[in-house]
């Protein structure tokens, strides 16, 4: 008759208190993609603000070099902000792919049955 050793108690428990230990680990959180929304919020508004202070610059520099003061300056500001807000509806573009759930939903037309 053969004789098997005694398990060690301290390895089996240790196996449990990891098992234990796993079983309460908090699952990995879900990626977000690029962004966070406040980080995408912050990302607008400062594309946009640059938009408008790059426009401003310009057209400040183009009316001090030519001497037409307000010129200039009101011109390239309303193409700054024409490109900050295109550039803003760009990231929101790629916001949308990056997180379809957090779009605004479709309108779906309800099939009455009778071709409506």
């Amino acid at each position: 008759m053969t004789t098997r050793p005694p398990d060690d108690p301290l390895k089996s428990l240790a196996a449990r208190i990891e098992a234990a230990r796993e079983a309460r680990k908090p699952p990995p959180p879900a990626p977000k993609g690029k962004f966070s929304a406040a980080g995408f919020g912050w990302r607008m508004t400062i594309d946009l603000v640059t938009g408008i202070l790059v426009g401003a610059g310009l057209g400040w520099g183009m009316d001090s070099l030519f001497g037409t003061l307000p010129l200039f300056l009101i011109v390239m500001t309303m193409f700054g902000f024409a490109a900050g807000v295109r550039v803003m509806l760009g990231s929101a573009r790629d916001y949308e792919k990056d997180h379809p759930a957090h779009s605004a939903p479709e309108k779906r037309r309800e099939d009455h049955g009778d071709g409506t």
